[in-house]
């Protein structure tokens, strides 16, 4: 079940011939590229395999290394947060995973963040693939006593909240960090409780939205665009799968029949085409040719020599 396909992940790439020479050495698997992970499974035993998400990958490192079954082939080295792991392939067609930077420079869309430069000229600077659905002003932020007044950007991907008097005092908290999204009584009242994930630090962010009717329809859309994203979550992790030929059938073109009827005709002869003479029967007696200096078969009469050549040319 973990190997699995969760929603939004999706496969980018798959290399035949791929050793885990650190843990499987000489064992023989095939090494799986998504958006999200790398996974290797091996060949002979599929119970054997190990998923490696990008979260957990400090670097990535190519270098050149010996396996049990072969020597000096190219090696792509992952240095993890909790070991090593080394993958080798016959050929140089393991590549340092671009889709893993773009993971990592992609990390707005799923991580907590405090305090980050999410605000131009009072408006929020959206990621690629991010719309706005709802603004709200007049939001108060529970997380001091004497409260924060804000503005919340309600969009596709995530929840904003910033400081109207200052743009740096803000949280982005993106609907994959959710855990719960609740009304609770306060000592201000009845108020928005958003309950995010131990992941993410396991934060329980209060806020205040008056009139009550106006609160309750916030929490109901954001309700709404959290189911909307766990069924399909974006990652922000942009791709570009490699040129790949095209299939069979999108480049076989149908015969069409030509339009010719042939005719049966009698049985011909190839070597008749060769004859001067259509009509000859026999060969006629050789004379010398003072113009050749060859004995020749006597000419038809009537015809030269230059004539032949002539023709001929």
């Amino acid at each position: 079940r973990q190997m699995k396909m969760r929603p939004g992940e999706v496969l980018i790439d798959c290399l035949e011939s791929v050793e885990d020479t650190k843990g499987n050495n000489g064992d023989r698997g095939k090494l799986l590229v998504t958006n999200l992970r790398i996974i290797w499974r091996s060949l002979s035993l599929p119970r054997v395999n190990l998923s490696v998400g990008y979260n957990c990958v400090i670097n990535i490192t190519t270098r050149t290394a010996n396996s049990v079954t072969h020597v000096g082939l190219f090696c792509l080295n992952l240095a993890k947060v909790y070991s090593g792991t080394n993958f080798v392939q016959e050929s140089s067609q393991i590549h340092n995973l671009q889709n893993y930077l773009a993971y990592e420079t992609s990390k707005m869309y799923r991580d907590l963040k405090l305090r980050s430069a999410l605000i131009q000229n009072k408006q929020l600077r959206l990621l690629p693939q991010e719309q706005i659905y709802d603004k709200v002003n007049g939001v108060w932020n529970l997380s001091s006593d004497q409260g924060n007044l804000g503005t919340f950007f309600i969009t596709n991907v995530r929840i904003v909240w910033h400081a109207n008097m200052n743009d740096s005092f803000n949280v982005s908290i993106p609907y994959l960090q959710i855990r719960s999204i609740k009304m609770r009584d306060s000592k201000f009242g009845l108020a928005l409780v958003i309950e995010s994930s131990q992941q993410s630090g396991g934060y329980v962010l209060g806020f205040k939205i008056d009139p009550v009717e106006k609160l309750q329809e916030a929490v109901k859309e954001i309700n709404s665009l959290h189911k909307v994203y766990s069924a399909n979550p974006i990652f922000g992790v942009d791709y570009e799968m490699e040129e790949k030929p095209q299939p069979l059938e999108d480049v076989t073109v149908e015969q069409v029949q030509d339009d010719v009827e042939i005719e049966a005709d009698e049985h011909t002869d190839a070597f008749v085409a060769y004859f001067a003479d259509e009509n000859k029967q026999h060969d006629r007696e050789p004379v010398f040719s003072e113009e050749l200096g060859l004995a020749v078969e006597k000419l038809k009469d009537g015809f030269t020599l230059q004539g032949l050549w002539e023709v001929m040319t």
